[in-house]
């Protein structure tokens, strides 16, 4: 069970990977099989993240735990997405930022 914070981690990167999708792959309403499998990568990182609710954003995180091929392809998704984000997910991507801002509590 995740919570609020990764829980919206997780509603962000599937609404990025969706716009990323639609607009590569023509894809429509779906997902194609390489973007979905980028989707359950990406949710079962966040699922086992060692830093749990106290997770940075991925780019300013200590520790990366995607493999290389993957960091590549969701790199690219970031990147196409982020901007677009702030039209079609505009919550989601105003709290993005603000996680981003957050400095992470040392232990």
């Amino acid at each position: 069970m995740l919570g609020k914070r990764l829980s919206r981690e997780c509603a962000s990167i599937e609404k990025m990977i969706t716009i990323y999708c639609q607009a590569k792959h023509k894809t429509g309403n779906g997902l194609c099989e390489d973007c979905n499998g980028l989707l359950e990568y990406a949710r079962q990182r966040l699922w086992h993240c060692m830093f749990s609710e106290e997770k940075p954003v991925c780019a300013k995180c200590p520790v990366h735990c995607y493999r290389k091929t993957m960091r590549e392809k969701i790199i690219d998704v970031m990147r196409y997405s982020g901007p677009r984000m702030l039209y079609k997910h505009p919550v989601l991507a105003l709290l993005h930022l603000f996680d981003s801002y957050k400095v992470r509590r040392q232990a």
